[in-house]
């Protein structure tokens, strides 16, 4: 346990655990918490918390002491109470670019650990600019896109470069594929980042002009084009989401990632014509959301806080292939695991958090990546849990001479 927090009254504490993806993280916590770990459940409306309660303890009853705790994202001082409570915060209150930054800036603060299922590149930007300096200095670590965004791209690409030799130029291509339908947290924090582009823009700018850069190394993302990939059989179409900056960032922060790093990210489809489509809806879309009244059309088919049965959520399954070359090796990895959305979203957040609570994790402080901040403990743990990372092919390129 750290220092700074191991008298604090709890180990972890989840903000959100009434919506859908946070009773998700909730029931997964209860039937995986360690012996004699402490865990307080966090939100505004008692009567829903006791339920969520009620549901835990039928699951497992060792958990008849857990906290509920009033918080509200427009109340700085109930959040600046929670973070002062707890090692760890969870929270699954989006958009955050609407709702987040006051809880940051508490476990900034004080010190406080934090994970977010946050897919807005706006808003963990806006937060490195803001509350990067002082979580550095008080010790919290703040993860931010421990769900879905970005953890199977971001250990994906870990587990891959462990796999090439130490010290020479590595690229890699990661390509997701799915069957899921899309959430509707995800859609309603997407809806609101492309409806600001400029303002994306001008949070990503404000980051590079205070982000150390490495010396020595080198290390980027490409756009790639939509192409045919014959080592997977699939169309690729350029997917512009927070994944490659993830990516990035931890091969800024890990020189084992080596002296020439670069990483391009897509989706895979079978068909050209699923490719054509997904291009032209594409740009509809973007142009769609610049209109208010089609923006809240668009919000309306999938209503934030719902998602799909348990029935539908058994049928969904996602793979993140990655290509990686260096050295004269070529290696093809492979992430998989069941519905990416929310199931294995809610176990990639729970599991993240019992990680930097529990785990022995390098040191380090401030605005970090699941790579940066846990990596090899954090992919052991979700190995464990049933997230699949495989070696598919590992190939030495042969050099016949005259």
């Amino acid at each position: 346990m750290s220092p700074r927090t191991h008298s604090r009254p709890f180990d972890v504490v989840l903000l959100g655990a009434t919506g859908f993806t946070g009773a998700l993280a909730a029931e997964y916590l209860a039937a995986h918490l360690p012996p004699g770990a402490r865990l307080a459940l966090a939100g505004r409306n008692q009567a829903k918390l006791d339920a969520v309660r009620d549901r835990l303890l039928r699951i497992n009853q060792q958990l008849d002491d857990i906290a509920l705790l009033h918080a509200d994202s427009s109340d700085e001082q109930s959040l600046a109470r929670v973070a002062e409570s707890t090692r760890v915060v969870i929270t699954t209150v989006g958009p955050y670019l609407e709702y987040g930054e006051p809880l940051v800036a508490a476990c900034a603060a004080a010190g406080t650990d934090y994970v977010d299922l946050t897919g807005e590149p706006e808003f963990v930007d806006r937060m490195y600019v803001e509350h990067h300096a002082t979580a550095e200095r008080t010790g919290a670590r703040i993860v931010h896109a421990c769900g879905f965004d970005s953890i199977p791209h971001d250990l994906g690409v870990l587990f891959t470069v462990q796999q090439l030799p130490a010290g020479v130029p590595v690229t890699l291509r990661g390509v997701v594929r799915t069957n899921a339908t899309i959430s509707g947290g995800t859609l309603h924090s997407g809806l609101g980042q492309l409806s600001r582009p400029r303002a994306m823009l001008q949070a990503a700018a404000g980051r590079r002009r205070l982000e150390p850069r490495p010396r020595g190394r080198q290390v980027r993302t490409r756009i790639g084009r939509p192409r045919r990939d014959r080592t997977l059989g699939t169309w690729l179409i350029p997917l512009p989401t927070i994944d490659p900056d993830v990516v990035r960032r931890s091969a800024l922060a890990r020189p084992d990632y080596g002296p020439d790093f670069t990483y391009s990210h897509y989706a895979g489809a079978r068909r050209v014509a699923t490719v054509a489509g997904a291009l032209a809806g594409s740009a509809v879309a973007l142009a769609a959301v610049q209109v208010p009244l089609l923006r809240r059309a668009i919000g309306r088919r999938i209503p934030q806080g719902e998602g799909p049965s348990a029935e539908r959520r058994d049928r969904t399954w996602f793979t993140v292939d990655i290509i990686g070359e260096g050295g004269g090796q070529t290696v093809h990895t492979q992430v998989s695991g069941a519905d990416p959305g929310y199931t294995e979203t809610a176990k990639m957040l729970a599991e993240s958090a019992l990680c930097l609570a529990f785990d022995d994790n390098p040191p380090t402080a401030g605005q970090v990546t699941t790579a940066t901040a846990m990596g090899e403990n954090l992919l052991r743990r979700l190995g464990d849990a049933g997230i699949s990372f495989t070696v598919i092919t590992s190939q030495t390129a042969t050099h016949v001479g005259r």
